[in-house]
């Protein structure tokens, strides 16, 4: 009989850790949170704040979980010793305290590890600990803020009448910064301009840089192009200082073929060229977005594969730290295959100064697993971000890149002209990870020398405005700015993706008329929300709770207090701009009203605007009938209740229920035909007789529909 049960999340990783525990144990998962803040209480919050206290009241997340949980209980019934393996994160520490709260564990055992090997889960094992409360009490502090916010922020936008469903504390305000970039994008006037170039018998061009008594001090333009790691650099146009009118173009183009031109400044240098640091989940995205065009959610998907079958290590983590056993491993690697990459010290990189320095930066669990064996046993999707994740690795532990960078400044007359060359003399890490520019290759040449001018020319142009971001660079963004943290970056955007805030156009993100909409109004009424700062600060919190510096009661209820509660006093007052073009406020609503009357109190029904209706407005009384709310049918050309006839039927003209002999799928109760009206067409269907059980959403699914072929389901099939 085993004698311990080791709770995971995830079932994907149930039989890989069995095979490596052995028959003493049993292996089962949580799949994911089983628990979640109730809908009870004052707004649903399922959370109460006394003073300082907080009372939370949780449920089972969902049916599954529910079940989930019963069945834990039974495998808790048949061991002596519980362990819980959740992931090694905050959300994973909250996850293990609510599984010790619903399986009733005294003093459960906690391990932790970063990757899915025999060597680190058995050493995990071996040194169990107690659960961190400072941890816990972190991920509880994020699940009522996140849920106070949502559910007393939401409403005000509801107010806008125009589909807004929901305010969130990191969703809003990373919606703002994508409104923003598109307010500079519809406010930016382009400006035209000339570069200006020269053409010499030599072999090169060079470009205007400045007259002789007005240079400008040198830039690390380039230099700076190149700090983006997780992109390979395309060469760019180059350019020259930009010149404002063509007239002034044309007469820097005529003293050029008026003056000789002579090498005023001739200077050679190696530059050395540091490796990337290996990944992080921000830097994981933005890689896999820019190299493969995978959407951050993708990357996750994928990279939780990797991590559940021990290939790499847990791939949510801030920190850029490598285990000496890994950087003694790469070195052994490098010292076989590639021994001029081998640096004189292991390298080391700096981590962000809140990422969590326990923990690992992504990397493979074993650099010497065969590439040929992997392609094999992988999806064609996690070979490639495997080999990324393995390149960047291994790129991290090598020398730097050597380049010979070159800079020419020629004087014709008054004009100074500049050309730059660079050359990699020695790719060091590049080999593995390419972010280099391409060489630019000037010929030799020599301080004094006087060169051969073959044309000289202008070229007009137009400034661009700023680019709209793409998900890689929205994460990159959300990382710098302090807004989420690793767990949080992918689902955010997926949220504001579902909330129809923003849209994906050819792999680049652009706020829709909704999501500004909601950004202009939030502004004006919850702005602190929407700053980055703000939020920021309310992570490093978070962050102090997790190292115990903070009591998380106290700071959620004094942040309620202090600024919350107040804020949105406030924001309830704030006139917002109804669609129909009236000014309203967040709680005195004004509608558009249509002609057509309620049935029950005779009142002009109100034009609700929706983007999930065909005619973009649906009909709802708002004068006391809550209930009543009608849908344009276009077959019959009338507004009808959902699912209605068009001759109303009172309750003593309907059909008594017909039974069928099939039973329920789910419950095995018999099933009724149901009767009803699409799009002005009868139809027929069975669902489960019982009205109740109709209500959970394993039975939402459990109907046949009439076919040619008989009854059939989309989910069970033919009857």
């Amino acid at each position: 009989m085993p004698k311990r049960l080791l709770i995971v999340e995830s079932p994907g990783k149930v039989k890989k850790l069995s095979k490596i525990l052995g028959s003493d144990w049993i292996v089962r998962a949580s799949c994911g949170h089983i628990r979640e803040l109730s809908n009870e209480g004052e707004d649903s919050l399922g959370f109460i704040m006394d003073g300082h206290n907080v009372r939370c009241r949780y449920i089972p997340r969902s049916q599954q979980a529910k079940e989930t949980i019963t069945k834990l209980k039974a495998a808790v019934n048949q061991v002596q010793e519980v362990i819980l393996a959740t992931d090694p994160d905050r959300e994973g520490e909250t996850i293990a305290w609510h599984l010790k709260e619903a399986l009733g564990l005294k003093e459960p055992k906690r391990v932790v590890y970063t990757e899915i090997t025999e060597a680190a889960v058995r050493a995990a094992v071996a040194k169990p600990r107690k659960l961190d409360t400072n941890l816990v009490g972190a991920g509880l502090c994020r699940d009522c803020l996140d849920k106070l916010v949502g559910y007393k922020g939401s409403p005000l936008v509801w107010a806008l009448n125009n589909g807004a469903k929901s305010v969130g504390r990191v969703q809003s305000a990373t919606l703002h910064l994508i409104c923003q970039r598109e307010r500079e994008i519809l406010v930016f006037v382009p400006q035209d301009y000339w570069s200006v170039w020269v053409d010499y018998a030599e072999g090169f061009r060079a470009f205007y840089k400045a007259m002789v008594n007005n240079s400008p001090p040198e830039t690390a333009q380039q230099d700076n192009q190149e700090n983006d790691d997780t992109v390979v650099k395309k060469s760019e146009t180059a350019e020259s200082t930009r010149v404002l009118s063509e007239a002034e173009a044309e007469r820097l183009v005529t003293q050029a073929r008026n003056h000789p031109h002579q090498i005023v400044q001739y200077e050679g240098k190696i530059a050395s060229r540091q490796p990337p640091p290996p990944f992080i989940t921000s830097t994981l995205q933005q890689a896999a977005g820019s190299r493969l065009k995978f959407a951050p959610e993708k990357t996750m998907q994928v990279a939780q594969k990797l991590y559940e079958a021990g290939l790499i290590t847990y791939m949510r983590t801030d920190s850029v730290m490598l285990s000496p056993e890994f950087c003694a491993s790469v070195r052994k690697w490098l010292e076989q295959n590639d021994p001029q990459n081998v640096p004189q010290s292991t390298a080391r990189h700096r981590s962000n100064k809140t990422a969590q320095e326990a923990h690992e930066a992504i990397r493979p669990t074993n650099i010497f697993r065969p590439s040929v064996e992997l392609r094999v046993e992988l999806s064609p999707d996690e070979f490639d971000l495997y080999v990324m994740i393995w390149k960047r690795a291994v790129a991290s532990q090598c020398r730097a890149a050597q380049l010979r960078k070159t800079l020419v400044i020629i004087q014709s007359g008054e004009i100074l002209w500049q050309a730059r060359g660079q050359v990699v003399e020695f790719l060091g890490y590049a080999k593995y990870w390419s972010n280099l520019s391409k060489d630019t290759l000037l010929p030799n040449l020599q301080q004094g020398q006087i060169l051969t001018l073959e044309n000289a020319g202008h070229e007009k142009k137009q400034t661009q405005p700023p680019p709209r971001y793409s998900e890689p660079k929205l994460v990159q963004l959300m990382e710098r700015k302090g807004i989420g943290r690793p767990s949080t970056y992918s689902p955010t955007i997926a949220t504001l993706k579902k909330r129809g805030y923003v849209e994906l156009t050819k792999a680049i993100l652009q706020p829709t008329t909704l999501g500004l909409e909601v950004d202009e109004f939030l502004e004006k009424a919850l702005p602190d929300l929407l700053k980055t700062e703000f939020t920021a600060k309310m992570e490093d919190a978070l962050d102090s709770i997790a190292s115990g510096k903070e009591p998380w009661q106290k700071y959620l209820t004094s942040w309620n207090q202090d600024y919350f509660a107040p804020a949105l006093v406030k924001a309830k007052t704030i006139p917002v701009a109804a669609l129909n073009g009236k000014k309203t406020t967040a709680t005195e609503r004004e509608y558009e009203k249509s002609r057509t009357r309620c049935p029950e109190c005779n009142n002009y029904l109100a034009k609700i605007k929706s983007s999930k209706v065909k005619k973009k407005y649906f009909l709802k009384c708002v004068s006391g009938c809550e209930n009543v709310v009608l849908f344009w049918n276009d077959y019959n050309k009338t507004w009808q209740v959902p699912g209605s006839k068009t001759e109303k039927t009172t309750d003593d003209q309907k059909s008594p229920v017909k039974f069928t002999k099939y039973p329920c799928p789910v419950c095995k109760k018999p099933l009724e035909e149901y009767s009803y009206t699409k799009d002005g067409q009868k139809k027929t269907m069975l669902r489960c007789s019982d009205s109740k059980a109709r209500q959970d959403s394993k039975h939402k699914e459990a109907v046949y529909f009439n076919t040619a072929k008989g009854w059939w389901s989309p989910k069970f099939g033919n009857l």
